[in-house]
């Protein structure tokens, strides 16, 4: 088995039994927009609604999941990356992002982060990797940026090049008033008035303690293609108690400022090296609102 450190939280301590049943979460929608049962019947209902308003939700979500899978072959073989920080990764979902990896890599250093529960609950399954590899888990927060990066440097070296992946995170996360906008559409063009700080911020952040070499991966729901449906879903989300924000392309792209985009550069998720797929990426017609990117820091 793998080396591995026991999930804790932020502080070093042991996590709690913390399940929230009465809401629905992000991650265990995600995870019944992928077939998944690590979900509750609030979840359920929300994924529903979602998926009443658009059918293409769940075939959204496997691109999306099929983005990470090719991005992270990428990352692991051409880009010769070795450290992974996944931040937001989600109820387990085979292949995981450290099976992917260490495929290629066994030696790979992963760490996994989230903040719910369930999400711990089934960490276990995140932290068997190969035998030269190590997997952690911390329970946090990406508005935690400096305990992220403090409690990750147990397992990275962050004087190495490092992949951050936030993917299907950042759209559960407002613009702030440090951002500079606060419209939801991610422009730029906002006032941001009433809220805290945002995801740029933070990303910004995080990518300003990653070394030269290391990369930025995330996928983003984006409203360009059928803003209907997916002002439909912001509204959803909203009445669930929510925060769901999509961007545009110029948003999307205001993340990898200073950094280089690798080819294809900001695509849908489809499009992002399609020659990376195992087989299970399918012909599509139609648009995939989600936009995917991998940048290099110089």
């Amino acid at each position: 088995m793998s080396e591995h450190q026991p999930p804790v939280t932020p502080s070093g301590e042991p996590v709690p039994d913390r399940i929230d049943t009465t809401r629905p979460h992000p991650a265990r929608v995600y995870d019944w927009f992928l077939g998944g049962k690590d979900n509750y019947p609030v979840d359920e209902e929300l994924g529903r609604q979602i998926a009443g308003l658009s059918p293409d939700t769940k075939r959204i979500a496997r691109h999306n999941r099929w983005f990470m899978h090719r991005a992270m072959r990428w990352l692991a073989g051409e880009a010769g990356i070795r450290q992974f920080l996944d931040i937001g990764s989600g109820i387990p979902t085979e292949p995981n992002l450290h099976q992917i990896v260490q495929g290629s890599a066994p030696d790979a250093r992963v760490v996994y982060v989230d903040n719910d529960p369930i999400v711990l609950a089934h960490a276990e399954a995140l932290l068997r990797g190969t035998a030269d590899g190590v997997t952690a888990y911390l329970d946090a927060d990406v508005r935690e940026p400096e305990r992220i990066l403090r409690l990750a440097a147990d397992v990275i070296d962050f004087d190495r090049p490092v992949a951050l992946s936030l993917i299907a995170l950042l759209h559960f996360v407002g613009d702030g008033d440090g951002d500079g906008d606060g419209d939801g559409d991610g422009d730029g063009d906002g006032d941001g008035a009433g809220r805290s700080e945002g995801a740029y911020t933070l990303v910004e952040r995080l990518v300003e303690r990653l070394p030269a070499g290391s990369f930025l991966v995330l996928s983003q729901l984006t409203g360009d293609f059928d803003p209907e449906s997916v002002e439909k879903g912001v509204a959803s989300y909203a009445a669930g108690g929510v925060t769901l924000v999509p961007r545009s392309h110029r948003g999307v792209g205001r993340f990898f400022d200073g950094l280089e985009v690798v080819e294809p550069g900001l695509v849908q998720v489809v499009d992002w090296h399609p020659e990376l797929s195992l087989g299970d990426l399918p012909v599509e017609t139609r648009p995939v609102p989600i936009y995917g990117v991998v940048a290099r820091k110089p």
